[in-house]
């Protein structure tokens, strides 16, 4: 039915918008995913998901225990409308759920025992932990997290802003994870689906379209 319905909506898009989601879809991955803790400046967890956006990680978890919603439109110009956003009540919640996807948590933190980002290997599934501008992860992440990264600086500054922290380290384990022979991209349900939802998302009047789909369906 899906199907149906998929190359019913594509009638209405072009065909370049077509092919710009094929090729899109190829690079995107769930093997690599973000969660956001309670990041207290809403552009910076807008800046995150743009890089999310940026760099093929196609699904993003948002922890808005304290701060409630926080994703600013302007500054992610418009990457939320591509990447699956996810939200949570609390940290505890979100771990418990990616770790139930099969996600390694990683948690990312200047602190000495953490691994350098350069001697970091992708192997599983990684849900890389940011936390706020001001203390950095909650104790609950950093104490149930399976291992942590860090990247190396030599100045006076002992971390980075958030937005800047995942632009650097989703570069890199992108990077290495697209050299490897792991099958990181989307199943072809996953790209199905989002191939639907981004079309949906192109058509302007696509309830009156919908509308139209079930009436002479």
């Amino acid at each position: 039915m899906n199907e149906k319905l998929l190359t019913y909506l594509e009638q209405f898009i072009s065909k370049e918008r077509i092919a710009r989601f094929n090729e899109v879809l190829n690079q995107r991955t769930n093997h690599i995913t973000v969660a956001i803790e309670d990041v207290y400046q809403m552009h910076n967890t807008s800046a995150v998901i743009r890089s999310c956006e940026s760099f093929g990680i196609q699904q993003a978890h948002i922890i808005e225990r304290k701060y409630g919603q926080c994703l600013d439109s302007e500054i992610a110009m418009g990457a939320q409308k591509w990447v699956d956003i996810i939200r949570y009540k609390d940290s505890k919640e979100a771990l418990e759920v990616l770790r139930d996807k099969g996600y390694k948590i990683v948690a990312t933190s200047p602190h000495a025992n953490s691994s350098m980002l350069q001697d970091f290997e992708v192997t599983d599934k990684l849900a890389l932990f940011f936390g706020t501008e001001r203390t950095g992860l909650s104790k609950y992440v950093l104490e149930n997290a399976d291992t942590s990264l860090k990247i190396p600086m030599v100045g006076f500054t002992e971390s980075l802003n958030i937005s800047v922290s995942a632009a650097i380290i989703l570069q890199h384990l992108t990077s290495q994870l697209k050299s490897t022979k792991i099958d990181w991209k989307l199943t072809p349900e996953e790209m199905a689906a989002k191939r639907l939802d981004w079309t949906k998302k192109s058509i302007k009047s696509i309830d009156d379209i919908l509308e139209r789909y079930e009436r002479d369906s």
